[in-house]
């Protein structure tokens, strides 16, 4: 099923130069943004994940080896 949507001149403007090629589709242009945020975000979520698994040191236990 296809749909028409409504975009401001000024995103139209930048989809059209993230186009790799001038008859590309802006459905594909939009698609490569949607991917793109989902591997972000997904890369995101899988370093916050490790990050918890570290060990930390607390602000205070820091501020006592460095004597502050």
């Amino acid at each position: 099923m296809e749909t028409t949507i409504k975009v401001s001149n000024e995103v139209k403007k930048y989809l059209d130069r993230m186009k790799i090629f001038e008859r590309e589709t802006y459905n594909n242009v939009i698609e490569v943004l949607i991917e793109d945020n989902i591997e972000l975000n997904e890369k995101t979520k899988k370093e916050l994940r490790e990050r918890i698994n570290e060990k930390t040191i607390p602000h205070k236990e820091v501020k006592r080896i460095l004597g502050l």
